[in-house]
């Protein structure tokens, strides 16, 4: 009973790194700055309005699916095809270790979702974003944010 409760415990632990959750105008900024405003087509209100629906603008995001792989990160992105986690055989195609993808820098995880936006041929990859943002008007998700 006593080693039921235990691992009952220990299967309840999470690995605790420091989440950094952005504002949506620290985060417009963040991507204006990296070129995602009009990349492959997409505004910047496209791109904001996905991270919000994909992990509330939370850097340690993850959601394990039921094929074992994870989406890591603010953008949400796939261990199996797109970063290399240790637990999978990926196929990695953003050459970036998945754990890349959870931390306050952007940078990796904005090449990543690049590569995904040109490779997929849009936006379609984030079912948060055909969901709630596709197709509407996203002047919204960028006013008051000194972005141009």
């Amino acid at each position: 009973m006593k080693a039921a409760g235990i691992l009952s415990l220990i299967g309840c632990l999470v690995i605790v790194t420091d989440s950094k959750i952005y504002t949506r105008c620290k985060l417009a900024k963040v991507f204006a700055r990296a070129g995602l405003d009009n990349y492959q087509g997409f505004s910047l209100g496209n791109w904001i309005c996905m991270a919000y629906y994909e992990s509330h603008y939370n850097t340690t995001a993850q959601t394990g699916l039921d094929d074992g792989s994870i989406d890591y990160g603010i953008f949400q992105i796939n261990s199996f095809t797109w970063c290399r986690d240790a637990k999978l055989q990926e196929k990695n195609h953003c050459h970036v270790a998945c754990s890349a993808l959870i931390t306050d820098d952007l940078t990796d995880a904005i090449i990543c979702a690049k590569k995904i936006a040109k490779e997929t041929q849009g936006m379609n990859y984030w079912q948060g974003w055909k969901k709630h943002c596709e197709g509407r008007d996203l002047s919204e998700w960028k006013k008051g944010c000194e972005v141009s």
